[in-house]
């Protein structure tokens, strides 16, 4: 079975704005918040703001106060003055490629023109569109409709933003045939004709399509349209739960789209699920998945990539006992990362939906493992590596605990007692830090290495771990801004972020080939330059919009941690 997922699916640019907008809002006012309607078409988002007392209003009071948003798809400048006269603070999250048509409206309606929008009268955008063309505003759905209308003097066409291109082709030539004085706009989003075109080439690539995203979505319902349209089954699903598994299971492959108003974490459960139900036929296939989701959900694979990557620190170093160390790092990382993931079931059921329900499951095995191997981790280091490098560790095992602890004063909140992962951006550096210290920093403490072979390798290290850990930060972006964390990637934007991500994974090759011109490391150390090299790509090709569904991405990159540990063994 092949399942591809399309590149483009997902949040546009409008709808991710609108989001973010309201969830900046709630992080930082304590106003009552509200949307002027739903913000978006799609339900689970919805169902997430009201969990964040984030409610809306579909009728405008006489008197309000608090904060309201307009919604992506804008509304009649009317009713925006009704909003701000009725007491509320209004924060505009039209979508940008929306205010372009209304300013081309507005213009327009000024010198007396008539307006034809071509768009359902009662879609929400249509309905903000007409509030601009001064009561001349007209609104078709077929060319019938448009050829029962008067010939005005002067008139423009435009397009609902998520239109039928195809469909609108058509309007633009019967136009051209029957009423060339009109002014003729192409005001459809690029993301939606990046969207259908897509899509109509996945169609006639692909045995079934499933698009997923909300019933009231008009650019998800074209979706499906388009889809059907070339003839193959296609499914409109809200989320896993509408999927016909015994349909899907005899076509060869299967391509999933979303709308512009579906959230990741949607699709990748989606993914999953498809993948999951539809191997079973192929049990081998089925134990390997099992297998991996597995090894990821309890961490045991990025704890055994900090014990591969403690091996490959070693060996750089030139230290000969280094197994131990390996086995330390490991324990440490399990304890640490499971202990995390406890904390974090709120946000991982935006992340990773799974991973979520399976802590929720576990919680207590969980709890006695991560207890287990925090204190073997402990043990083990007090018997082999000396005093230091357990005092070192028992420090770090009391700050990893901390995490998530209120302890500290917050000093933008006075009287107020925080935690450290409130600090802003501090996940990923703090990540950074225990994870450089336990690979490369405790092995050098217990073994007097040279100070400036260890600082190449510490810096080695930390290369490695930081871009994987911001990575991963920039693929939960979405469940992160939900639950208020304020990650590198959120501070930073999604580019500036994987600019600095690709920077450091070339300063990490950099530093590995440094190598050869001197004695500080070991000889065919270059060969781990491969590593950084790897990640690069895999971030570079992800970044490109040549999506790879988030489990198999997350199982690429922790992989590389335990291939650095196979590399060091070869040298």
């Amino acid at each position: 079975m092949k399942i591809v997922v399309a590149k483009t699916a997902g949040f546009c640019m409008g709808v991710r704005r609108a989001v973010d907008m309201v969830l900046d809002a709630s992080n930082l006012s304590s106003d009552p918040i509200y949307t002027y309607g739903p913000l978006i078409h799609n339900p689970h988002v919805l169902a997430m703001l009201e969990e964040k007392k984030i409610f809306r209003i579909d009728k405008i009071p006489e008197k309000g106060s608090g904060i309201v948003l307009v919604r992506a798809h804008g509304v009649p400048p009317d009713d925006k003055k009704a909003l701000e006269d009725a007491g509320f603070t209004v924060i505009d999250a039209t979508c940008p490629r929306v205010v372009r048509v209304q300013v081309i409206i507005s213009k327009y309606a000024r010198k007396g023109y008539s307006t034809i929008i071509i768009g359902d009268e009662k879609h929400p955008e249509v309905v903000g569109l007409l509030g601009y063309a001064k009561g001349n505003g007209h609104t078709i759905t077929s060319i019938d409709q448009l050829s029962t209308l008067p010939r005005f003097k002067n008139a423009i066409v435009v397009a609902q933003t998520t239109q039928d291109t195809g469909f609108y082709d058509g309007i633009k030539a019967w136009c051209e045939a029957h009423a060339p004085h009109y002014e003729i706009f192409d005001t459809i989003c690029g993301s939606t004709e990046k969207r259908q075109a897509e899509i109509r080439t996945l169609g006639k690539e692909n045995d079934a399509v499933v698009v997923v995203g909300g019933k009231q979505s008009g650019n998800t319902k074209r979706l499906a349209q388009i889809a059907s349209q070339t003839g193959k089954l296609t499914a409109h699903i809200e989320d896993v739960t509408q999927i016909d598994y015994e349909k899907l299971s005899s076509v060869g492959s299967v391509a999933i789209t979303a709308g512009a108003s579906t959230p990741n974490w949607i699709i990748n459960d989606a993914y999953v699920q498809i993948e999951n139900n539809l191997q079973r036929q192929h049990p081998a296939r089925v134990l390997l998945f099992l297998i991996r989701d597995f090894l990821l959900k309890t961490n045991i694979m990025a704890a055994a990539g900090a014990g591969f990557l403690t091996y490959a620190c070693s060996v750089l170093q030139g230290i000969d006992q280094n197994l131990h160390h390996a086995v330390i790092a490991m324990l440490y990382v399990l304890s640490m990362q499971i202990l995390n993931n406890l904390f974090t079931v709120k946000p991982d059921k935006y992340n990773h939906p799974q991973r979520a329900l399976f802590y929720k499951k576990n919680r207590v095995c969980l709890w006695f493992v991560a207890v287990l191997s925090g204190v073997a981790g402990l043990s083990l280091s007090f018997i082999t590596t000396g005093a230091l490098s357990f005092f070192i560790l028992f420090v770090m095992s009391l700050l990893g605990l901390s995490y998530n602890f209120k302890i500290i004063p917050l000093p933008l909140k006075k009287g107020q007692i925080g935690r450290l992962k409130d600090i802003s951006g501090s996940k990923t550096i703090l990540i950074t830090i225990a994870w450089g210290t336990v690979t490369c920093l405790l092995p050098a403490v217990a073994n007097q290495s040279n100070l400036l072979s260890v600082a190449m390798v510490f810096l080695f290290a930390v290369g490695l771990v930081f871009a994987r850990t911001a990575f991963f930060d920039i693929l939960a972006i979405q469940g992160d801004r939900i639950t208020g964390k304020e990650t590198l990637p959120i501070l930073l934007g999604e580019k500036a972020s994987f600019r600095i991500i690709q920077y450091v994974l070339i300063a990490d090759m950099g530093i590995v080939f440094l190598t050869f011109f001197t004695d500080l490391l070991v000889n065919k150390a270059f060969f781990l330059a491969s590593i950084p090299f790897f990640m690069f790509l895999l971030i570079k090709f992800f970044q490109k919009d040549s999506l790879i569904p988030g489990v198999h991405l997350e199982f690429f990159i922790e992989f590389l941690f335990i291939a650095a540990g196979l590399t060091a063994i070869l040298i």
